[in-house]
């Protein structure tokens, strides 16, 4: 129940903008169950929000462990990959 309740928290949050509140709120959903696998997703969206791009990347990470035909996961680690990519080619180039 009191997942459920963070998880809303959550979403909300993600609806607003407000991303890192968003991330606090999936974190403690995590110590509360870490086998649901929409809290990583949610979570990694919110990473690539913020540009944080390897957080983004390991939780996609984590739920193509236990989920390996999650499509939402495979799609944002992408993301983070892309995301990583442009960062280091912009660190060459300073």
């Amino acid at each position: 129940e009191k997942f459920k309740t963070l998880k809303n928290e959550g979403n909300d949050f993600v609806k607003k903008g407000k991303y890192e509140e968003a991330v606090n709120k999936y974190s403690e959903c995590m110590k509360l169950n870490t086998e649901e696998c929409t809290i990583y997703t949610n979570r990694a969206l919110c990473y690539l929000k913020l540009y944080k791009y390897e957080e983004a990347k390991q939780d996609c990470d984590h739920v193509l462990q236990i989920e390996d035909s999650n499509i939402k996961a495979f799609y944002r680690r992408a993301l983070a990959y892309k995301g990583l990519q442009v960062r280091k080619k912009n660190m060459a180039g300073i």
